[in-house]
């Protein structure tokens, strides 16, 4: 070949070398910045509001109490003589429960009743005396002064015998203590005492109750209440119309009916919780006194209002907001005010619409205009689906992080 053509030859190879570096060199540029934006694109989960549902339950312990209940004090000081009656009894009221031994109390009750002797022969003689003085009143022979003198006399010989008698029938009282009835027809659910215990009488005195000595429990069961600590942000949607069910831990899957009875309309300064009362049969004897249930309360609900999943809000300085997607895949982040917690979602009261596309758990940096792309979630994790409006949602848990 000649060299014309080897040098022709070789600018060629040249060109083509030149030409492929340059092509392969914007093809892996191409690339890079392909990976680039797949990076900087956050996937995410994108969901929509839904409505709410049209009912909804709330969960809240409770205690069971006896439609009477009687704690049975001594009111005499002495000891237990005997007792009469058990745990678990069942008592008619007046009904003996035990007696008390209390000699000095009958010395006391003995001592008034000899006073009341003396302060009627008292009275006696002074009323004979005045009567004696008033024959001779405007005679030489006593002066009218001596005559008031013995009419008043007798007047005080009257009062003391008052006084004496309202303090026989104080000790009589008493005495009637020394006998511990049933205060009503129930059971004995608790007894504190036993034989030649001693008694510490608390002598009807308010401020000497924590002195005294308890002896029995007494509770009526025929039909019970249920008394359980409502919420703030709930108490105002309970009444008569509440239906309600009570539930034993130990047997989850039997309800059994309660009525709603009356609401303390206050609330505890420590726990913002206002005192409920619900009444209910004794259920064959499965409810105790002091038996630890809990209350389904089943509320009506405003349907109209929307709902997200308690992980699709984000707590920020600037307030609860929640990020959208427009249709450019830029986030915004919206901010927006919430309604009642109904379990695992919340109501929204304003700052969405129906059809908004909000991402669901997003995470702590997501920023406002970044770019993100919708990803299908891994099983387990998607939202649940179908129409919440025709749903019933899942029991509150008035604990939830959510603010009510």
């Amino acid at each position: 070949m000649s060299r014309r053509s080897i040098v022709i030859i070789a600018g060629i190879l040249v060109i083509v070398l030149m030409t492929y570096g340059i092509f392969k060199r914007e093809w892996n540029v191409k690339q890079l910045k392909g990976v680039a934006d797949d990076q900087a694109t956050l996937p995410v989960q994108i969901i929509t509001p839904e409505r709410g549902p049209r009912t909804r339950t709330l969960v809240l312990p409770g205690t069971v109490q006896g439609w009477y209940e009687a704690t049975i004090f001594g009111q005499v000081t002495g000891y237990i003589g005997s007792w009469k009656e058990d745990y678990g009894a069942t008592v008619k009221k007046g009904q003996l429960l035990a007696t008390i031994e209390a000699p000095g109390l009958d010395a006391q009750y003995a001592a008034a009743q000899a006073s009341l002797n003396v302060a009627q022969a008292n009275y006696d003689l002074a009323v004979s005396t005045a009567k004696r003085w008033q024959a001779l009143a405007g005679t030489p022979a006593v002066s009218q002064q001596s005559v008031d003198v013995q009419t008043a006399t007798a007047k005080a010989r009257k009062a003391d015998l008052e006084a004496a008698q309202q303090n026989v029938e104080r000790y009589a009282a008493l005495e009637s203590f020394k006998r511990v009835v049933a205060p009503f027809d129930g059971i004995v659910t608790a007894r504190l005492t036993n034989v030649g215990a001693y008694v510490n009488a608390g002598g009807g005195d308010a401020g000497a109750r924590t002195g005294a000595t308890q002896l029995f429990t007494v509770s009526d069961v025929h039909k019970l209440r249920v008394f359980v600590e409502v919420p703030q942000s709930y108490a105002g949607q309970l009444d008569a119309q509440a239906s309600v069910t009570i539930h034993l831990p130990s047997q989850p899957d039997k309800s059994i009916p309660a009525t709603f009875l009356t609401t303390a309309r206050a609330f505890s300064d420590n726990s913002r919780t206002a005192v409920t009362e619900l009444t209910v049969d004794p259920a064959d004897g499965t409810l105790w006194p002091g038996t630890f249930v809990e209350a389904v309360f089943r509320l009506t609900n405003d349907s109209a209002l929307l709902t997200l999943p308690e992980e699709a809000l984000i707590f920020r300085a600037q307030g609860l907001q929640v990020a959208l997607v427009d249709a450019h895949s830029r986030v915004h982040l919206q901010n927006i005010a919430l309604g009642e917690n109904l379990g695992e979602t919340v109501q929204v009261l304003s700052g969405l619409t129906r059809d908004a596309r909000v991402v669901n758990n997003p995470p702590a940096g997501l920023l406002e205009g970044q770019l993100v792309q919708s990803v299908t979630p891994a099983a387990g994790y998607a939202p649940r689906s179908g129409s919440a409006a025709t749903a019933q949602s899942p029991p509150i848990n008035p604990n939830s992080r959510t603010p009510p």
